[in-house]
């Protein structure tokens, strides 16, 4: 039975890689794109990308007067009228249906063909350390801001039989110092999961992006300062905590973002060929050897296996 079972699953594997190769990647020209989060790291270098491949671009900005946004502006002029900058704040319901009537008055003649949901932030902290005013936000724009913009497009991608691309992380199946934002990731991911079979009647294709360490590239988690976070904590926390310990996990955590790949433009392919290809993938991991095993390990082990792993991994930051 269960040879059966491996036959016909590498039977299906072959049949979709065949599929692949010999459909044709779709022309961009009278395509148009609306992307969030444009300001830096992936969105900037994305709204570049398809720009210069031919797509119409909407490229959303939470500051259109920023330094990002004008270059994306500055490309726009060299353009022929293809690269549009508009202010989009993914937590305001305004912002969001200004961005859609922008839209629907600037479409190309193939119609609208791709949302990409990229708009997001990132913070560190042990659950305690944060504040119910943060966990709010952070959840307004790592997940209500995807949903929000996404039932906003809807119609026109089901019209239009576009594509949808959700911007998720390998952290939403672990967390390490950031449980904030992986709680975020997570959620997204489940959301894009009910997503991707509701809209495959309708033609839609659903994506979504799992970006390992790119945090040199996106400048989404700057370095943390530990004595910010330690003026930051409330007495009870101080009380359970000290100062040196906090400070272990700041640079527990800096090293991890130093050790982020540069190199944003890896992501930014996963994404081009999720809007082009004839048979996207509905998950695309972009990350090094060591993270997808981690992402394995917390696949197919207990989680005591990953609790162990993590753990070992924090071993040398202790309260003293």
């Amino acid at each position: 039975m269960w040879v059966t079972a491996l036959l016909l699953l590498l039977f299906l594997l072959l049949l979709l890689l065949l599929g692949r190769r010999g459909a044709h990647r779709l022309e961009p020209a009278g395509r148009a794109v609306l992307i969030t989060g444009c300001d830096s790291g992936f969105g900037h270098l994305l709204a570049l990308r398809l720009h210069r491949l031919g797509f119409t671009v909407f490229a959303g900005c939470l500051c259109p007067g920023g330094a990002g946004a004008r270059r994306l502006q500055r490309e726009a002029a060299a353009g022929a009228g293809r690269l549009r900058v508009l202010r989009l704040d993914v937590t305001c319901g305004r912002d969001v249906q200004a961005a859609k009537e922008l839209v629907l008055s600037h479409l190309p003649d193939t119609g609208f063909w791709g949302l990409v949901n990229n708009a997001g932030i990132s913070t560190f902290g042990e659950t305690g350390w944060l504040s119910m005013e943060k966990y709010e936000k952070f959840t307004d724009v790592n997940l209500l801001g995807s949903i929000r913009t996404t039932l906003a497009f809807l119609p026109l991608l089901r019209k239009y039989k576009g594509r949808i691309v959700f911007m998720s992380s390998i952290i939403a199946y672990f967390a390490l110092g950031n449980g904030i934002y992986s709680m975020t990731k997570a959620a997204i991911e489940k959301f894009c999961d009910a997503l991707r079979l509701e809209m495959k009647k309708f033609g839609v294709q659903v994506s979504i992006i799992q970006p390992g360490n790119y945090a040199r590239s996106t400048q989404i988690q700057p370095p943390v300062s530990a004595e910010e976070i330690w003026n930051e904590l409330s007495a009870e926390e101080k009380a359970a905590y000290n100062k040196e310990y906090v400070q272990e996990r700041a640079n527990f955590f800096n090293s991890i973002v130093s050790e982020g790949s540069p190199n944003g433009n890896e992501v930014v392919d996963a994404i081009v060929d999720a809007l082009m290809s004839p048979a996207p993938k509905a998950r695309y991991m972009v990350a090094r050897l060591k993270e997808k095993a981690l992402v394995l390990v917390c696949a197919l082990f207990p989680t005591a296996v990953m609790d162990f792993f993590l753990s070992y991994a924090l071993s040398k930051v202790k309260l003293k």
